[in-house]
């Protein structure tokens, strides 16, 4: 079979530039810094000896080389193909190719490097933020959106959600509509 992954890093994007043709998609929308991640769990389940799991670039499947190489590793252990498209990489048990090799430690570490530097902007914008007084963390709707996620996903009811954090049902109601919308029923591309 083959199976898709896609990633992207929050519910508000969408995964229109990873189109890849699969018996079988998997989507995650969620940061790619660890491997704990719902559909790439369920994509590690799914996966048997003969398959091969699509991503479309490398970026997708982890922004850690350390991870990156773990779960190649550990799909090829089961016997199921890794393929990256923009690379036009593959990696298989009965495929060992020295340049690919060479190129998944070049490229995952450039996508690593890549984050961290990104995470360094991020954390001196803050402090700057701070020092002038001006940083004010998440906005308040965001974290109301989180904090009702959270609490939808411990399988609290939404009225008890809403008197939780001082909020209307609809509110509630109107934020789990987008989550599951997004995140258990994501759009699906044809072309």
């Amino acid at each position: 079979m083959k199976l898709a992954y896609l990633r992207v890093s929050t519910i508000e994007q969408n995964t229109d530039r990873q189109i890849i043709e699969a018996d079988k998609t998997f989507i995650d929308k969620v940061s790619g810094a660890n491997t704990n991640r719902p559909e790439l769990i369920k994509l590690k389940e799914h996966a048997r000896s003969g398959d091969i799991v699509i991503c479309h670039d490398i970026s997708r499947l982890a922004r850690n080389l350390k991870d990156l190489k773990d779960l190649i590793e550990f799909f090829i252990d089961k016997g199921v193909a890794v393929k990256f498209l923009k690379e036009n990489m593959v990696f298989s048990a009965n495929k060992q190719n020295p340049m690919n090799e060479l190129m998944l430690n070049m490229l995952g570490a450039v996508y690593q490097f890549e984050r961290d530097i990104m995470k360094q902007r991020q954390a001196e914008g803050i402090a700057q933020a701070k020092a002038k007084g001006v940083y004010e963390g998440r906005s308040s709707s965001m974290r109301l959106k989180a904090d009702i996620i959270n609490e939808y996903k411990e399988k609290i009811p939404q009225r008890t959600i809403a008197n939780n954090l001082g909020t209307s049902v609809s509110t509630v109601q109107r934020v789990i509509k987008k989550y599951r919308l997004n995140i258990l029923e994501p759009k699906v591309n044809c072309y």
